[in-house]
């Protein structure tokens, strides 16, 4: 358990499994309230019973972060129950691979729709309770596609350059209440998400995703480390 976290209240989007999961499974060692979000219902579930393991309190909302509705209701069951938030981690998105000329408009939107949309909404909402207490913190899960161009990329990427800027300028508006604003940016992740004609070994693991968010979310409160990037040391 972590002094530091202990008795704190987040929410995690994208939480039933991958990175978002083993984030959720390592707030909730820490001390921390979570409140794991999610569309699929019963995946939701099973990590919440993984969390009660922990010893730790948590709410499960079924939630389209990319609904402005879903995630209305996501914030206000999470501060009734628990009285605030304190942090937030931006975790739901993915990705679909093709070149321009082969994408859909209906994949398009949908990515843009989660991948940014949705941090958008979840941001905005929890902002004024943030505000008001005058703390908090903000964690976006972003990717390396968000630095680099890559064939097939071009809509994924799009949505994760997106997300680096309004991570940036978003840290820049909210400082003087003392709201961190961090991007973590990782490289190929070891999850379904991921190419796995590569070594498993040798990329990141979710968990190596969740340390880096403990890191951050640990830091001095005087200090803010606003963008991560994690790559493997020898992917060969």
């Amino acid at each position: 358990m972590n002094e530091m976290l202990k008795n704190r209240t987040a929410i995690v989007t994208g939480a039933s499994k991958g990175i978002g999961k083993a984030i959720t499974l390592s707030l909730a060692e820490a001390g921390v309230k979570v409140v794991i979000a999610a569309r699929h219902k019963v995946d939701l579930k099973s990590v919440e019973k993984e969390v009660r393991v922990h010893g730790s309190e948590c709410l499960a909302v079924q939630a389209d972060v990319s609904k402005e509705s879903d995630v209305d209701r996501l914030i206000k069951k999470s501060i009734k129950t628990f009285g605030t938030v304190d942090i937030l981690i931006n975790n739901a998105g993915f990705g679909i691979f093709s070149k321009v000329a082969d994408t859909s408009v209906k994949d398009f939107d949908g990515m843009m729709s989660v991948n940014l949309r949705g941090v958008f909404l979840c941001s905005r909402g929890i902002l004024p309770t943030m505000m008001r207490q005058k703390s908090g913190a903000i964690i976006n899960i972003a990717s390396l596609a968000g630095k680099n161009s890559f064939v097939g990329g071009a809509t994924y990427s799009a949505t994760k350059w997106g997300l680096l800027g309004f991570s940036r300028s978003l840290m820049l508006e909210v400082r003087e209440h003392n709201i961190r604003v961090i991007a973590i940016c990782p490289g190929s992740v070891n999850t379904s998400f991921s190419d796995h004609s590569k070594d498993s070994e040798k990329i990141i693991q979710p968990q190596d995703v969740a340390d880096t968010v403990l890191f951050a979310l640990t830091m001095p409160a005087r200090s803010n480390v606003s963008e991560i990037d994690i790559r493997p040391t020898n992917p060969k």
